[in-house]
């Protein structure tokens, strides 16, 4: 009995593919994405593209375009040759927001959980579903690796996912701001917003594929807050605020400076990735931050990332100079917010 236990518990492991302790879980059954070669099998490509088009990042419209999370192929099909696959919590949560109305987001049926990982507040995102689970609604607690709903292809853009190519997008995020709704308001007010602080713009996506794969790697070591610290900088500003939204909501990402904690915090230093994720914090006094007038200020540019990343479009070159656009700083009045 003890060793039937035993296997049903080592199976299970398996078949979500983390193990016990690591916070992400994989959202369906298909484990191809750790098989070598097993990308063509795990990926689902956008049209005529290669299983690249179906990865998180810079990866679509030649490089122009952001794809915000893994696009996962189906692995069973009923008669009528729609999808049957399971679509699984990819970590412990709450569902923060459920939404059963396909015609509202090209994200079509879709369901976001909310999680508190390493001090952070994180969600994933499962998207395009067949049908999502009838007693989930916010707020309700979920368990990782616990059935959600079911895979599909919904979605309200014209061209229509088709049957082979039905897949379920799956996003891990960093929240930018508690009070998206509230900001959006203010300065989209000509953009409509059917989804409160779940809009997909106050979710700031985290390749899921890379994490998952250093996730196993690592195993029990891995740690989500030294991962997103380690990303890859696209670039520095001086944000010349004393209070900084989103540090206090992610405080384990802010550095301790030494001079701040005699003299106070005048202003922070932020250090971004592509996506716009503050991945480094520094707190920095006034005086440090005196030679800086402009609210916000770039300090340094990685250019190699930026021809790499620049998707985001939150650099522009002008008379040779970097510079950072409207998107860039909307973007930190969002986080600031």
């Amino acid at each position: 009995m003890h060793v039937h236990l035993r296997l049903v518990v080592l199976c299970a492991a398996a078949l979500l593919g983390t193990a016990q302790g690591q916070p992400f879980h994989l959202p369906t059954a298909s484990r191809a994405i750790f098989e070598p070669g097993g990308e063509e099998r795990y990926f689902a490509p956008t049209p005529g593209k290669t299983w690249e088009s179906g990865t998180f990042g810079c990866v679509r419209s030649d490089g122009h375009q952001l794809h915000e999370g893994l696009d996962i192929k189906w692995t069973q099909h009923d008669r009528r040759g729609e999808p049957t696959d399971p679509v699984l919590a990819s970590a412990s949560g709450t569902v923060a927001y459920v939404n059963r109305k396909p015609g509202l987001s090209n994200y079509g049926n879709y369901i976001v959980v909310r999680h508190r990982i390493d001090g952070l507040d994180i969600c994933t995102l499962y998207a395009h579903l067949a049908s999502i689970r009838d007693d989930l609604q916010s707020g309700v607690p979920v368990k990782a690796g616990e059935t959600i709903g079911i895979m599909g292809r919904t979605s309200n853009t014209q061209a229509r996912i088709a049957r082979e190519r039905a897949h379920v997008h799956f996003e891990i995020n960093i929240i930018a701001s508690e009070h998206y709704a509230q900001w959006h308001e203010a300065n989209l007010a000509g953009i409509r917003n059917d989804h409160g602080n779940w809009n997909g713009h106050n979710l700031l996506g985290i390749d899921p594929r890379a994490l998952l794969h250093q996730q196993r790697a690592q195993g029990d070591r891995f740690s989500l807050l030294q991962f997103i610290q380690s990303q890859t900088e696209l670039c520095r500003v001086l944000v010349h605020k004393g209070d900084f939204a989103f540090a206090r909501r992610h405080a384990p990402l802010v550095r301790r400076n030494p001079a701040t904690d005699k003299e106070g915090v005048g202003a922070y230093e932020v250090v971004l990735n592509f996506n716009g994720i503050p991945c480094q914090i520094i707190p920095r006094t006034a005086g440090e931050a005196k030679n800086y007038s402009a609210k916000y200020h770039l300090l340094a540019v990685n250019d190699a990332e930026q021809r790499k990343n620049g998707c985001r479009k939150f650099l522009t070159s002008k008379s040779g100079k970097w510079e950072l656009t409207r998107e860039a700083l909307q973007h930190l009045d969002l986080l600031s917010h």
